[in-house]
């Protein structure tokens, strides 16, 4: 995975309250064995009409958002259903940040386990977010992580971050690549519990072993 520092681009606003995961991704859309296809999927009833014709007024199918790497939503974003597809949608469709005022603790973890940044800003700064992002000529966004700042033309803010996160973000780290920095640690220890209690080590296979001798 790559190093990410700094997430710069153009933002889009939804102005969505409670926008959750079956909103995100909708179930039809989540019948494959593996990620890929969900960028089509992303946000399907709001981006199209019953008949599957793009709906000219949301702000994603408008020609100025083409390419936007960053939402602006409101509260509780990615409440209902604990489906990881809505993370794997929107960055498939070129999402790198969400900021709202507050997420959804499930989706919270989904989304920054796969280093989906997730900023959580107060509601007014929010609001002036999502002004500049209605303004073409002014419609940039500017999220420094190794500082914890994000930059409009209108808001300069701190965001918090955990450390764990942070430290996921910045040496391209997923959940599992930092579990795996510390595989020296992991290791010692399993040692040290096998040797205080060598009769648990591969106590299955020992039993399969034994009941194959047995004729069991």
């Amino acid at each position: 995975m790559t190093h990410t520092a700094r997430i710069e681009g153009r933002a889009a606003a939804l102005r969505i309250e409670n926008l959750d995961t079956d909103q995100i991704m909708p179930k039809q859309f989540l019948r494959g064995i593996d990620k890929s296809g969900l960028k089509d999927g992303l946000l399907y009833d709001l981006r199209y009409d019953p008949q599957g014709r793009p709906c000219p007024d949301f702000v994603l199918n408008r020609d100025a958002y083409a390419g936007v790497s960053v939402l602006i939503g409101g509260s509780n974003f990615g409440c209902g259903s604990s489906r990881e597809h809505a993370v794997w949608g929107l960055q498939q469709f070129g999402i790198r940040a969400v900021v709202a005022p507050s997420f959804a603790e499930i989706f919270h973890s989904n989304a920054m386990n796969n280093r989906l940044l997730l900023v959580a800003l107060p509601a007014d700064d929010i609001a002036r977010l999502m002004s500049d992002a209605d303004d073409p000529a002014h419609n940039a966004v500017t999220i420094d992580i190794a500082t914890q700042t994000l930059q409009s033309r209108s808001v300069r803010t701190d965001f918090e971050l955990v450390p764990r996160h942070k430290r996921m973000f910045l040496e391209g780290l997923d959940s599992i690549g930092l579990s795996l920095t510390y595989r020296e640690q992991i290791d010692r220890y399993a040692a040290d519990h096998w040797k205080r209690q060598p009769w648990l080590k591969d106590i299955a296979a020992h039993t399969r072993t034994r009941l194959s001798r047995e004729g069991l």
